[in-house]
């Protein structure tokens, strides 16, 4: 069902109750998303963006509920990736003639989906297209945030922000507005598609919100591509952005684990115990890497000033599942955190090594060489879990 955003702007995208992997199995979405498509009415008609293509042959019949297709003036293709343009084969198979305005990038990644060679039309940062009745939409490259082809579009008179993929997040909701939903849940998403997502890009997206807010541009509402639309105060989520691009932390400690026989998890907890009384005042989250989402582990990670590793050696290695969180937290390249490793071991102990390793390749200070314990830890190793976590609460 539609829903009007503002004057002869409608939602005409899709609410995906169900999704609860995206990325193929790489972001887990446990409040669904949407995908978020604009429909423009002016002396010019114009759509914004399709949705998912699972649900092209529905998105194309209840767009078509709201306009004669062959009354489609442009298409905008503000990003290419499938949960974007999935349902422009069926759209277009339709009307084939119908230009599509999509960065030079665009272009390339659109064919490189799809094989087409529709009616594309190439824009950069600065072009418009006149829509009539005084208003324009002006196009904004947004390279790498997060894909090369992605770019934003902004509409005058109306002062909208098509802002692709930036200040979105995986939230389906039928109340469609950023005053309507709880706001916890609302920044808790926003908060994690940013850590998940947009934190490697940090610089990237600083330098490109300033050059937006350089145009002095008027901004009544950021419609999104995903999730929420934000109207009440619109520019909050972009000073959040602007506050998370900047090495962001909390006072916060989060200490990550894998385990075996419970030894790992006993040096965890009693690091935890050393640091808290070192220090009442930060927070301490501890997660078994095994029985958490990656997702979840890697917002907390955004969200701490410093980071415990922990894993037992498992054949002069370390388990698989710190092995794959630790190549997500490397290839995030986090700014301006502390971290430092430990584990048990029963023979030669490789393990604790090899997190700081790939620690210090991500990005991190060590502080030092993290703490082993041999086999079990008794009651002398438990004591020094909890002096060690002392120390180390000291040095960050």
């Amino acid at each position: 069902m539609a829903k009007l955003v503002k004057n002869n702007v409608t939602w005409v995208g899709k609410v995906d109750w169900e999704l609860r992997r995206f990325h193929g199995d790489e972001y887990s979405t446990h409040k669904g998303s949407s995908y978020n498509s604009y429909l423009i009415k002016e002396e010019k008609n114009v759509l914004i963006d399709t949705v998912w293509q699972p649900y092209a042959k529905e998105f194309v019949a209840n767009l078509e509920r709201e306009i004669d297709l062959s009354k489609i003036d442009y298409v905008i293709a503000n990003h290419a990736e499938i949960d974007h343009s999935g349902s422009l084969p069926e759209l277009l198979s339709r009307i084939p003639k119908v230009p599509v305005y999509c960065t030079e990038n665009g272009v390339k990644s659109l064919k490189g989906h799809y094989h087409k060679d529709w009616n594309f039309r190439t824009v950069k940062t600065g072009d418009s297209l006149d829509i009539g009745n005084g208003k324009k939409l002006v196009f904004v490259e947004m390279r790498m945030l997060h894909w090369p082809d992605s770019m934003a579009t902004y509409m005058t008179g109306d002062n909208i922000l098509f802002s692709n993929d930036a200040f979105g997040q995986h939230f389906a909701s039928e109340l469609l507005f950023n005053d309507l939903v709880d706001q916890d849940e609302l920044f808790d998403e926003c908060i994690k598609y940013y850590a998940n997502i947009l934190t490697p890009f940090s610089a990237l997206v600083e330098k490109k919100i300033q050059e937006v807010l350089g145009f002095n541009l008027p901004i009544d509402i950021i419609a999104t591509s995903h999730g929420i639309i934000w109207r009440d105060n619109p520019t909050q989520i972009v000073l959040k952005y602007l506050d998370w691009a900047k090495a962001y932390k909390e006072n916060q400690i989060t200490i990550l684990y894998d385990t075996m026989w419970n030894g790992t998890r006993i040096m965890a907890e009693k690091i935890a115990e050393g640091i808290h009384q070192a220090d009442k005042d930060v927070t301490i989250k501890l997660f078994n890497i095994a029985k958490t989402d990656k997702n979840d582990i890697i917002t907390e990670v955004f969200k701490a000033k410093a980071i415990l590793v922990g894993s037992p050696t498992i054949g002069k290695g370390i388990s698989s599942g710190t092995a794959g969180i630790l190549e997500e937290i490397e290839g995030l390249k986090f700014k301006g955190k502390k971290a430092a490793a430990f584990g048990c071991y029963g023979w030669s102990g490789e393990g604790v090594k090899k997190i700081s390793n790939v620690l210090a390749k991500g990005g991190f200070e060590l502080v030092d060489e993290g703490i082993r314990c041999l086999w079990n830890p008794d009651e002398a190793s438990v004591a020094a879990c909890v002096a060690y976590g002392r120390d180390f609460a000291a040095k960050v």
